[in-house]
């Protein structure tokens, strides 16, 4: 058997398991992977928004144990397309490359996704380290759509210039 010599067993064990998340808990584990967060109440529910990359997001709940208390939850940021078309096969070579957060196209809008699970227990050391995680795959994919664009625009570019060649 194999053992993580980095893995820290005493700060393990020290830690309390989350079965369930609370607003407080989320946005203290976003806090502690460096991004702001503000919560608002809406008809009761704490909704959360924060940004990371300069770009929002938002704490979507998933099912409720009791008031306030979720077993899962997806961390959500819709971005609208400018002129509502992608790049064919954007979409496909992020999901081909990466493997925890999606992506999805809905009309004029890509929404990258994250789902964070509770269930059989969490601490909240692992849960900031999945809002780290996701802070750093919403940078990622963001590069990713700058520079698969950057590679669509070169590859239309020299089919253009080839299909000019042969039409002369």
């Amino acid at each position: 058997m194999s053992t993580n010599k980095s893995a820290k067993p005493s700060s393990i064990v020290n830690e309390e398991l989350l079965f369930s998340m609370n607003s407080d808990q989320v946005a203290e584990a976003i806090k502690a992977s460096g991004c702001a967060v503000t919560a608002v109440n809406v008809d009761g529910v704490v909704r959360l928004h924060s940004a990371s990359q300069g770009i929002g997001f938002q704490v979507l709940w998933g099912n409720a144990v009791s008031e306030g208390e979720y077993v899962d939850l997806t961390l959500n940021c819709p971005l609208r397309i400018e002129g509502g078309i992608l790049p064919e096969g954007v979409l496909a070579d992020w999901h081909r490359t990466k493997r925890f957060v999606r992506a999805a196209q809905h009309g004029d809008y890509v929404v990258l996704e994250m789902d964070i699970l509770a269930a059989g227990g969490i601490t909240p050391n692992h849960l900031a380290m999945q809002m780290q995680v996701w802070s750093q795959m919403m940078g990622q994919f963001f590069q990713h759509l700058r520079t698969f664009t950057a590679q669509t625009t070169q590859t239309q570019a020299v089919q253009d210039a080839q299909q000019a060649m042969i039409a002369a």
